[in-house]
């Protein structure tokens, strides 16, 4: 069992760049592959990027050379660094980890054009 609380989204021009963060309740390395989803309104949920134990980076063909995932295990806490935002990233993010199925609550992403 895992708690999650994301953090950092907002509202932000097209062209900027936003940091989110998640932070866990346990070590993130004794879970393994963390992940940050997706979903905007009338969209199903979509992975965004995901890392692995040992932080290699997995993205969408529609974020990459634009996102960066990252993680600080000794933190326990997940980035996602969101650069060149488009208004189709409009959406909540979540951050999940991915082995053990567990979701945070979501911050919602607005990019406004």
């Amino acid at each position: 069992q895992v708690q999650l609380v994301e953090s950092g989204g907002g509202l932000v021009q097209a062209g900027g760049p936003l940091r989110l963060s998640c932070a866990a309740s346990r070590s993130i390395f004794s879970i393994g592959t963390m992940g940050w989803y997706r979903q905007a309104p009338g969209n199903q949920r979509e992975m965004v990027a995901t890392i692995s134990r040992l932080s290699n980076p997995n993205y969408a063909d529609s974020v990459k050379g634009r996102f960066t995932i990252s993680r600080d295990n000794a933190k326990n806490t997940v980035y996602l660094q969101m650069d060149s935002l488009k208004p189709e990233d409009t959406a909540v993010y979540y951050c999940k980890a991915v082995t053990l199925e567990y979701w945070g609550q979501g911050t919602q992403v607005t990019v406004s054009s």
